[in-house]
């Protein structure tokens, strides 16, 4: 393990950590996702998944006279096939002290003169954004092509805001998709895949179906040792990774988001899809399907939300790539979905020692959204 420091300037103190302590699991634990007339919930799961990133993550943390009061995640990989194939960093786990917030908040209602030296600090904490060398990854050159992504709530001002002072573009946009059922019941035609020789085919069926999109990576497509498929006459057709997760939710837009809120919490039958204290789902990830067979994605789903006890399924896609209109034409989801009205999210890019002629491709490429960075 290793933490180092970056910059330092008066109390303050930025370092990069190949590991997450005490006090960041505390700060990222507590964080509220989100923005204020959004979705606004909590994650409840973040030892573990940080722990399943293994050496391949990062923290660049904020400390405040050593008591650190602000981290964010970077998640290395590559991404993509042919013109699209990069070394990536996807940025996860941004977070804030509450105390710290709160003092820059006031700090508004105030006439602020910045010395040279405070913006000084600040340009070299936002240029680490752009230096992802700085990160101990030992694969990342400085002066090689490299992404750097993020995922954004549309209705998150503040997180745009620091986005765009990173330098970051956008480029696609996605939604989130859900599927329920009251009672799952099993399909004898789907089965846990667990040999090497399983997981080998599975996977070369995913690269083929993803070669086409940007930042599809086969990183944890078989974490937890969950994937199932559907076979019909011995033949994979379908097959998807399902990652138990837990938010608890604190609040959602509209007359709908009051709905889920505070009616289907009490009802008999729909409080078995959604609870907002212990909202339990399953995150589907690596979604595949034999095309013309989309039509199947539904029992796939349903037996594998049997098979793990849950009533409910989530995932993101790129709202216009050809599975979410499947999806939302072709696949019986169930009653969650049909009444979720879900914001759009923004796909950010930041494109290190590319042309624009790289570049180019990106934006009409379909984005391949990771269920299991949002799990």
């Amino acid at each position: 393990m290793f933490e180092k420091t970056i910059i330092r300037h008066k109390d303050l103190e930025v370092k990069v950590s190949d590991h997450a302590n005490e006090g960041m699991i505390e700060i990222l634990s507590r964080a509220v996702q989100g923005s204020e007339g959004g979705l606004r919930f909590q994650l409840k799961n973040i030892p573990s998944r940080i722990a399943a990133y293994g050496d391949q993550i990062r923290f660049i943390s904020l400390y405040r006279k050593n008591k650190v009061t602000g981290t964010i995640g970077s998640c290395y990989r590559i991404t993509g096939q042919g013109k699209l194939r990069y070394p990536s960093s996807y940025l996860r786990y941004l977070a804030f002290d509450s105390v710290y917030q709160a003092d820059i908040s006031q700090r508004k209602k105030k006439v602020i003169i910045k010395t040279e030296k405070d913006d000084s600090f600040k340009k070299k904490t936002l240029d680490i954004f752009s230096k992802p060398h700085l990160l101990n990854f030992k694969p990342i050159g400085e002066d090689e092509k490299h992404i750097m992504y993020a995922f954004v709530e549309s209705m998150n001002e503040r997180s745009k805001n620091l986005i765009h002072q990173l330098g970051y573009e956008y480029i696609r946009s996605f939604l989130t998709v859900a599927f329920s059922r009251f009672n799952p019941k099993p399909d004898s035609r789907v089965s846990k895949i667990s040999s090497p020789e399983e997981k080998e085919q599975v996977k070369e069926l995913l690269l083929d179906y993803y070669r086409d999109y940007s930042l599809f990576s086969t990183d944890h497509i078989f974490h937890g040792d969950k994937y199932y498929v559907l076979r019909e006459g011995g033949e994979i057709v379908a097959g998807v990774n399902a990652i138990p997760s837990m938010y608890k939710v604190y609040d959602m837009p509209g007359v709908w988001g009051w709905i889920y809120m505070k009616v289907l919490p009490r009802a008999p039958f729909f409080k078995r899809l959604f609870h907002p204290e212990e909202f339990r789902h399953l995150v589907f990830h690596g979604i595949y399907c034999k095309k013309g067979r989309e039509e199947l994605i539904a029992s796939l789903f349903e037996a594998v939300c049997a098979a793990e006890g849950f009533n409910t399924g989530l995932t993101w896609l790129d709202d216009r790539s050809e599975l979410f209109e499947k999806l939302r034409t072709v696949v019986r989801m169930g009653a969650l979905n049909r009444i979720l009205n879900a914001k759009p999210g923004l796909v950010y890019t930041r494109f290190l020692n590319f042309t624009d002629e790289d570049k180019e491709v990106f934006y009409d490429a379909p984005a391949y959204i990771s269920g299991f960075d949002f799990s």
